[in-house]
This record gives C-alpha cells, structure tokens and sequence, in this order.
C-alpha cells in the first residue's frame, strides 16, 4: 500500500512539474468504493487523508468501522456518486463534503439538513461534460445558474465543479474536457456568482489523473491504481 501511494505521488508531482504548479495544490482522494475496511485503514496509515465513496449506504457501515483512525488522521470522506434528496440527511450526517450535487432540488435539501445539524457542508456541482446519459451532472450550459443558485444557500459552501468525463482509450483525449471544466469554472469566478471559496476542480481517475493535472485539477479520485481492480 505504502509503496502504490508514494508511486501516484510521484506521478502526481511530476505532473504538477510539467505544469509548472505545486505539489501540494493537488489532493490525492482515494476511492474506497467496494474496498474492504482493512485496507481502507492500510491507506490511511500510509498517508491517505481524502477517501471518496460512491454510495451512502455502503459508506455508513464502514464510517463507523474506521472512526478510530479516520480521527486519528483527521481524514475526511467524500460522497462522489449520485445522491438521491432522499438520502441526503444520512449523506450530510456522514460525509465531509458532497462532490456530486447536479441540481437546485438536491441542494436546496442539502442545505437545510445542514442548517438543521449546525453543519456548513462544502460541496461541488458535478458537470456532465459528454452528454452521457448513463452519468449524472449537469449540462454545461446549466453550470453557472446553478452554481449561482447554490453559492447563495445558507448552509453550503460550494467548492467548485466536479466531472467524469467519458472514458477513452487515450488519456489525452479527455483534456478537452479537463479544459472545459476548468473555463467553466473560470468563467464562474470572472463573473462574480461564486465567492472566493470557489477554487477546486474535481477532476481525473487512475487512467488520466496526470492529464487532469496538467489541466488544472485540485482534487484527483484514484481508485484502481491505488487499490487494485475492481472484483
């Protein structure tokens, strides 16, 4: 586990080199979807200190599970796949942040769960930058009047925009689309709908992370590379 993390932090660096940009600017979030507690813990010893999961329930039996070293390491979890409204007081009850938000409805009930558990919630407008239907987000035209909608609720922080884009057999492929979430979430700052806490890009995977990074991203969601396939 050791050995797998400090080989995508060197990836992750000399990425950041070849962009010109500092290491520490970008944050590993280690995708723990399906990943058996005992090596969540393993990563966490070893230094991971974002975890991303995709479902609510899956994650509320293994929150519990690692509180001890979750709070010893001061590690944070991500909700990174869809959520359902009516699942989002158990989501904000459990994670850190709630990188997935894809419509005023979700938000707006985010927002009011947190305002009620004395919570501010950080969160991201996911964007479905190909136009997959089998993927959840927003189109990019609908990115800035929601994210002006959301940056406005009481109890949410909104951090900035995440996408997946579509799969390619070249990682070079998808910088367009690195490249178009980042404009967009140029243009939401030149505006002025967003405040100054908008500054993250959730953006990359195992198969194009270094790719993402040279295209602005500040968060990465690795998964495979760090835990092995998926069974």
């Amino acid at each position: 586990m050791q050995e797998r993390i400090d080989i995508i932090n060197q990836r992750i660096a000399a990425a950041c080199q070849r962009a010109g940009r500092d290491f520490f600017d970008v944050t590993l979030v280690a995708v723990s979807k399906t990943v058996a507690p005992k090596l969540i813990r393993q990563a966490i010893e070893a230094g991971v200190r974002v975890l991303g999961e995709n479902r609510v329930q899956e994650a509320a039996g293994k929150i519990p599970e690692l509180a001890d070293v979750v709070a010893g390491h001061n590690v944070e979890w991500h909700l990174i796949g869809h959520l359902q409204s009516n699942k989002a007081r158990r989501a904000v009850e459990l994670f850190s942040a709630i990188q997935s938000v894809d419509s005023f409805k979700l938000a707006e009930r985010l927002s009011g769960v947190a305002a009620e558990l004395g919570k501010r919630l950080p969160v991201f407008v996911e964007v479905n930058l190909g136009g997959e239907d089998s993927k959840a987000g927003v189109t990019p035209d609908e990115v800035l009047p929601l994210c002006e909608r959301v940056a406005k609720l009481p109890a949410l922080d909104l951090k900035g925009l995440m996408t997946v884009p579509p799969f390619l057999d070249d990682p070079n492929e998808a910088r367009p689309f690195f490249r178009r979430l980042r404009d967009l979430h140029d243009e939401a700052r030149r505006t002025g709908i967003v405040g100054d806490e908008f500054k993250e890009l959730s953006m990359g995977m195992s198969h194009d992370f270094e790719i993402a990074i040279e295209e602005g991203a500040t968060l990465v969601r690795i998964g495979t590379a760090l835990f092995g396939a998926r069974t």
